[in-house]
């Protein structure tokens, strides 16, 4: 053991302290030239990247939501729209439907006005038969009577005979 606490104790060497300190120096100014800026920068080039990224990603959300809004917008116009013209078209379907039965009501009432009237003239024409027929018949039994002096009794059979013959 005593031979290691011998390398221990030994005093160091200026010189050797010196070189070991230029080493580590040099191997610092390396490592820092070869590996550290080249890592540094493509850290600074990642970072710029992730930047860039997530500018692009919130412009692309915000580009994103004011479509959905636009969307939205368009949707609840349509939406409108298609309230709009389903008014409209009931609407008119109701004017249609009131035209269409004012129309036939005023065909009915003309069709009831021209119906009184023929049923009125067909009415006159009858009474005008049953008035020429009665003074055919009046006629008739005058011609009768005239031709002949009637008793009561015979004046009633003739009167019914020429009604009988009248009615046929």
């Amino acid at each position: 053991m005593d031979k290691y606490m011998d390398f221990v104790n030994i005093p160091p060497d200026v010189w050797e302290l010196i070189f070991t300190w230029c080493n580590l120096l040099i191997l610092f100014l390396l490592v820092r030239h070869f590996l550290f800026k080249p890592v540094q920068k493509i850290l600074k080039q990642r970072e710029e990247e992730v930047g860039e990224m997530y500018t692009k990603a919130e412009a692309a959300q915000k580009n994103a939501e004011a479509m959905e809004a636009e969307y939205t917008e368009k949707l609840a116009d349509a939406k409108n729209e298609a309230g709009r013209i389903m008014q409209t078209a009931t609407k008119n379907a109701q004017e249609r439907s009131e035209e269409i039965v004012r129309d036939a009501e005023e065909k009915a009432a003309a069709a009831m006005t021209k119906a009184e009237a023929r049923i009125e003239q067909e009415r006159k024409n009858a009474l005008a038969q049953i008035q020429d027929q009665v003074a055919d018949m009046a006629v008739s039994i005058a011609q009768k009577v005239i031709e002949k002096e009637l008793s009561p009794a015979e004046h009633d059979r003739l009167v019914a005979g020429v009604l009988d013959s009248e009615v046929e």
